[in-house]
């Protein structure tokens, strides 16, 4: 009776091991490919959200300086309902989706994780600020152009010291200023639209205030983003 199971045990072993040599080497399994399609996704999705913070931005803020008669764009290129150029919207979308992605990663390659007010309430206050920012760069009279400036220039860097801090978003937010102050230059010297009153190279001196103050703040909204991703990711995982 014991060599008949001791048969049949190496017979069910050998078929087994025959079984598997068929079926060849078995792919892995388990949630790396998942985690990759959900860091993929989740890119996707910041990228859009910061794509339609920017755009809505750009209508609302270039409708008040056109109003204001800061900027000209040609006639025949004004649209009627959002008074601005088509492609205006469209770029300041893709350049606040790239400044949004782009402040989390930068963090996560100096290993220095941005902690400073880090709630959707201080989010939004800071995108407040930057559009009175704006508001004051329209609306508000002064003596001169040099006054206006140096006012903007406060604050801007009020609201970097205010909402972020990091050495990092200092140093994008200038460097970034003034590739924007460049291009912008560069389009209303190609005749794409013009000041009113310019008074450094083409531009307004305190344009590059302006870019700075929106740079720190898509910086805000892209970190902020990126914190509630890394959250829902561990959330997961622990239920995992």
């Amino acid at each position: 009776m014991s060599l008949t199971l001791t048969a049949m045990s190496d017979s069910a072993a050998g078929g087994e091991q025959w079984a598997g040599q068929g079926q060849g080497p078995r792919q892995p399994q388990g949630p790396y490919l998942s985690v990759i399609t959900n860091r993929t996704t989740n890119l996707l999705i910041r990228g859009s959200m910061l794509f339609s913070v920017g755009v809505f931005l750009a209508l609302v803020l270039n409708l008040l300086q056109v109003q204001r008669n800061v900027t000209l764009f040609p006639p025949d290129v004004l649209s009627s309902i959002f008074s601005s150029a088509w492609w205006v919207p469209p770029c300041c979308g893709t350049a606040s989706a790239l400044i949004g992605l782009l402040y989390p990663c930068i963090d996560r390659r100096l290993g220095e994780p941005h902690k400073f007010k880090r709630e959707w309430s201080s989010v939004m206050r800071c995108v407040a600020v930057f559009v009175g920012i704006n508001h004051a760069s329209a609306k508000v009279d002064f003596a001169n152009n040099v006054q206006l400036s140096l006012t903007l220039a406060a604050l801007s860097i009020g609201l970097w010291w205010s909402f972020d801090r990091s050495r990092s978003g200092f140093g994008l937010g200038v460097t970034i200023a003034l590739l924007a102050t460049l291009a912008t230059q560069l389009l209303v010297y190609n005749g794409l639209f013009q000041y009113t009153s310019p008074d450094f190279l083409y531009i307004r001196s305190w344009l590059p205030c302006i870019f700075f103050a929106g740079v720190i703040t898509m910086g805000n909204i892209g970190r902020q983003l990126a914190l509630y991703e890394c959250k829902f990711q561990q959330e997961k995982i622990h239920q995992d």
